[in-house]
């Protein structure tokens, strides 16, 4: 097993897991809600309908929006948005309590993902759902608690056992003590090794990468102590400027650093809410001259922690993003979520802290 650095003794106040991702199925009626389906409520969507796999277009159903997450309960009364001024908003969302929770991707075989990520990229397993009546299970995968680190929440649908991953999605990082010995066991294990260990091109630090059983990509960091060892999810980006002007303004972020490298025609940005060897960042590439590209349907999203949905909705709007599911309660429960696009198209939902801490009870 790869020895993955010690995690923090520090537990931040946070959220754990939801999942609202594209493609999501519709909302069971209330008349069959019960307390033990309260999670199966609340994780609602990552399972993707025959149609949208297989390429057919669906019709909108009750305000559903193109990537099925618009769809809201009849009889749900939104609270009233916030009337802050522009500029107080846009303050607000640099002082909300927010944290990356999880990222959310499907997956054709989830014990065979299962076994890889334990065995060979040293995670715990830290629970498994079923949801037949859905035709869906999900995995939560990480080095820490839901509560208090980044972790991946992993998706197989019912009979489908190959996702397109596209040309967007670039990688996750995980930081390692030694990226040579890891590398080793990775290998030993049967693991797909795409790039050797060594120095990074045109910089001192050492990374390997290697893909797991479906495709995706990860990179592995050489690094100190991290209380994140899960530290990084990297996608590609059609105009940098853009794109990290979006995420400082509507998601609160901070730019950490750039870098740009001429030789090989490409520019990165990393984002986040806190260092990047304490925290896990958005890692954000612009390839020169490349302004789109193929989302696939296999990567899904980012969940992020927020003390209020409402006036998260509105700065992400004034700040030119997409929202895809108005903030307001799910549907037989009280937590209160958001979901939007970001200039590209890619998908973040917005959780409430305290609705989820409730959750938790």
């Amino acid at each position: 097993m790869v020895r993955v650095i010690p995690m923090a003794s520090s537990i931040r106040p946070s959220l754990s897991s939801f999942r609202l991702s594209s493609g999501s199925r519709l909302v069971p009626s209330f008349s069959s809600y019960n307390p033990s389906r309260r999670l199966a409520l609340f994780h609602l969507g990552s399972a993707v309908p025959q149609s949208h796999i297989f390429g057919l277009k669906v019709p909108k159903l009750l305000g559903r929006d193109g990537d099925g997450t618009g769809l809201i309960a009849t009889g749900i009364v939104s609270q009233a948005s916030t009337t802050a001024s522009p500029e107080n908003l846009l303050e607000w969302v640099k002082q909300d309590k927010r944290r990356m929770l999880h990222v959310v991707y499907r997956v054709g075989d989830l014990d065979r993902t299962i076994k890889f990520y334990t065995e060979c990229l040293g995670m715990k397993l830290l629970r498994k759902r079923d949801i037949p009546e859905e035709r869906y299970t999900n995995a939560f995968l990480g080095y820490g608690p839901e509560d208090s680190h980044f972790v991946i929440e992993l998706t197989y649908n019912y009979g489908v056992e190959k996702y397109d991953i596209g040309t967007g999605f670039g990688h996750f990082g995980i930081a390692v003590e030694d990226v040579a010995k890891a590398v080793e066991l990775i290998r030993a294990k049967g693991g797909k090794i795409t790039r050797e260990p060594g120095p990074v091109k045109g910089g001192k630090s050492v990374i390997a990468f290697i893909e797991d059983p479906d495709g995706y990509k990860f990179e592995l960091l050489e690094r100190g102590p991290t209380p994140e060892p899960l530290c990084q999810v990297m996608l590609r980006v059609g105009d940098l400027k853009r794109s990290i002007e979006f995420y400082e303004k509507a998601f609160g972020m901070e730019l950490l650093r750039t870098r740009d490298n001429p030789e090989y025609k490409y520019t990165v940005a990393m984002l986040g809410y806190g260092p990047e060897d304490k925290s896990a960042v958005l890692e954000l590439t612009y390839n020169y001259g490349v302004t789109e590209y193929d989302k696939g349907n296999a990567y899904a999203q980012i969940a992020i922690g927020t003390d209020d949905v409402y006036k998260t909705a509105e700065a992400i709007k004034l700040a030119g993003g997409k929202i895809t599911r108005e903030p307001g309660p799910l549907p037989g429960i009280s937590t209160k979520i958001t979901a939007c696009l970001d200039p590209d198209g890619w998908k973040s939902v917005f959780v409430d802290n305290v609705d989820f801490l409730k959750e938790l009870e």
